[in-house]
């Protein structure tokens, strides 16, 4: 990420794009955006990466969504930003968004281009989608590793740090909330959510999931 002279609270957010409980999330934190003094800064992670190790544990369509189509969105983003800065994250996470989860759109070469054209990058960056010695495959290594090393193996993404009362960072899975909250409520919830992140040895609030993502409001 560039430097910034802001003096706003930084909040590094990492994703899939293929996710949509981390595309909920990331619009709720864009929200909160708009009523905290906080500015978010995007990065890569990916499901592909974190179930590579223990693919063949998992049900054998999730299998095949891993091992194929979760690839072609963070090959496309990482290379975008390896080779036009990490700026273009945020917009291009939004465009690709919009069309796979709100619109209704698979993840596909088709739709990655159209995320493209909708924020002005260079259309050949669709061919890094399905290439098999990827180019940047160290630096999304890298991107995945740094947030999931925050939080530990055992969750998925989002992956959200913020700078802590002593400077270090806290960080957190999640939440995962459906359909994201706007206005006010989009803070209250993020002021609840750092408050019970930055008590030592707090670990989990859960419960059964009742309700899919709910894009009706994005």
């Amino acid at each position: 990420m560039s430097e910034t002279t802001s003096t706003k609270t930084p909040v590094d957010f990492w994703f899939d794009p293929l996710c949509p409980w981390a595309w909920m999330t990331s619009r709720w934190v864009l929200e909160v955006e708009k009523v905290r003094d906080i500015e978010v800064r995007w990065h890569v992670m990916s499901l592909a990466v974190l179930n590579e190790d223990k693919i063949d544990q998992l049900p054998e369509e999730y299998q095949e969504m891993l091992k194929v189509k979760a690839w072609l969105g963070v090959k496309v983003v990482t290379a975008a930003a390896q080779k036009h800065g990490a700026d273009v994250l945020g917009p291009l996470y939004t465009a690709l968004g919009t069309r796979v989860h709100n619109k209704g759109e698979e993840l596909t070469l088709e739709s990655i281009a159209g995320a493209l054209a909708d924020v002005g990058l260079p259309a050949d960056l669709i061919d890094y989608a399905e290439q098999e010695d990827f180019e940047f495959d160290a630096e999304l290594r890298a991107s995945h590793t740094e947030g999931i090393t925050k939080v530990g193996q055992d969750v998925g993404t989002p992956v959200i740090a913020v700078p802590g009362a002593d400077g270090e960072q806290i960080a957190f899975f999640g939440p995962v909330v459906t359909p994201a909250p706007k206005g006010e409520e989009a803070a209250k919830l993020w002021d609840g959510t750092l408050l019970v992140a930055s008590v030592p040895g707090f670990y989990e609030i859960k419960r059964s999931r009742t309700a899919g993502p709910d894009f009706s409001n994005l």
